[in-house]
């Protein structure tokens, strides 16, 4: 066997071996390679866009959480004011019903005042009469003198 031939055999061997390589191997292999390294990229892009998205939510969701607090001490600051309110009434209207009570009062005094003094010139108009009359030791006449003992009353 001659070294030469065998070498040139080989070197032929591997010659069909790499163009049917790069003929019908290489191509696919490339293009799984190449559409491999797309999807990465479109992985890595759509990631990056995720991202960005995940990022402008989290904003829009502090500013929704910003307003909502935003609201709601706005609704308690308007309970607060409408719970003055309320009070700021019910002492008005407890102030016009003690002062209305308080007349009330007043007026059944003055006219009891008034009942007690008439009760009281009756009376003195009786004694009156039963003191003259023992004065007098003779019976006096209520219903001869009434005149007389309406005026005393008056005086009185």
């Amino acid at each position: 066997m001659n070294l030469n031939a065998t070498l040139f055999a080989q070197f032929v061997v591997f010659f069909v071996l790499a163009w049917f390589t790069m003929k019908f191997v290489w191509p696919p292999l490339m293009k799984a390679l190449d559409e491999r390294a797309e999807k990465i990229a479109n992985g890595l892009a759509a990631a990056d866009r995720a991202k960005t998205e995940m990022a402008a939510a989290e904003k829009r969701a502090q500013a929704e959480l910003t307003s909502a607090r935003d609201e709601g001490q706005k609704r308690i600051s308007d309970a607060e004011k409408r719970a003055a309110a309320i009070i700021e009434e019910a002492k008005k209207t407890a102030s016009d019903e003690a002062a209305r009570i308080i007349a009330a009062a007043k007026s059944d005094a003055e006219q009891q005042v008034i009942r007690a003094r008439d009760e009281l010139r009756a009376q003195v108009a009786t004694l009156a009469v039963k003191g003259a009359e023992q004065i007098l030791k003779r019976e006096v006449n209520a219903a001869a003198h009434a005149d007389l003992l309406n005026q005393l009353k008056t005086e009185l």
